[in-house]
Formats: structure tokens, C-alpha cells, sequence
């Protein structure tokens, strides 16, 4: 037996199997905890009212004869604020964001003996990670940004 279709038919065949094409992925991208897909900030709309005070904090920090530093050495990486600053009196945090595993993500506090902080490496997976170091010194605040690949 020989199945004739118009092209009424077809056409209305060809966009149902489209649609179920398309409906497939919607499915699996809303279900499947392998394709997570989350924002880069939970509290982004907050942190776009402080955006002002943070372009202020890198002017600042731009101003200095020496900025923040990070070596990378063997067994993690050194963080290095200026020379010029008593390191008792600086305090912050520093945030690791990892944009493609929000899990990675960590925060530490800034608590100096001198100027360096130290960073282990089993701290860090290898990756890609977006460093944002928010100090102050005295009442002046510093934010130093940079994006670095282990």
C-alpha cells in the first residue's frame, strides 16, 4: 500500500517533529543537573547599586606607586600589597569566582603578618578564575581585579 501526502501534510508533519526537536532541549536544559546553568552573581542586582563605590575603590588602588601583586610560585600563589602600607592595618577579602563551576567558588579573609598572603594550592583547581582582592587601609578603601589561569 502506497501512503500519498500533500503538501498540507508534510508541512504540518515537518513542524511537529521540529517542534518536538526543540521541546527535547528545553527539557533537558531545565531537568538535567549536567547542563546547570546559574547567574554569575546570586545577588547581582545589589551588587549593581555598590558598582560606583567599587570603581572608586580601583581608582584608588590605581593611584598607588605599587599596586597588588600575585606570584605564583610552587605551592600556591602569593598575594603582594604595596610596601608603602603597614600590614596590620590592612584588612579585606579576597574572592576567588570560578565562571564555569560556581561550586569553586571560595572567599578569604585578609589577615597579614606582613605583606604577603599566601594562597595554597590545594585550594585551587586548575581553571580559570576571576580574582577581586577588596582591602582597605585605614578608612581608604582598595579593590584590585584580574583574571588569572592556573
Amino acid at each position: 500500500m502506497k501512503i500519498k501526502i500533500n503538501w498540507g501534510t508534510a508541512i504540518v508533519i515537518v513542524m511537529a517533529v521540529f517542534m518536538v526537536f526543540i521541546l527535547q532541549y528545553v527539557y533537558r536544559a531545565s531537568v538535567y543537573d549536567k547542563y546547570e546553568h546559574h547567574l554569575v552573581a546570586d545577588d547581582y542586582y545589589k551588587d549593581e547599586l555598590n558598582y560606583q563605590e567599587q570603581i572608586d575603590k580601583e581608582e584608588n588602588a590605581n593611584k598607588l606607586i605599587e599596586n597588588v601583586k600575585i606570584i605564583k610560585s610552587e605551592l600556591g600563589l602569593n598575594i603582594v600589597f604595596p610596601k608603602e602600607f603597614e600590614a596590620s592595618k590592612i584588612s579585606g577579602d579576597i574572592k576567588f569566582l570560578r565562571p564555569s563551576n560556581v561550586k569553586l567558588d571560595f572567599k578569604e579573609d585578609i589577615k597579614l603578618t606582613d605583606n604577603t598572603f599566601f594562597i595554597s594550592n590545594k585550594d585551587l583547581v586548575a581553571g580559570k578564575y576571576n580574582i577581586s582582592i577588596d582591602w582597605r587601609y585605614n578608612t581608604k578603601g582598595y579593590m584590585y581585579k584580574t583574571i588569572y589561569i592556573f
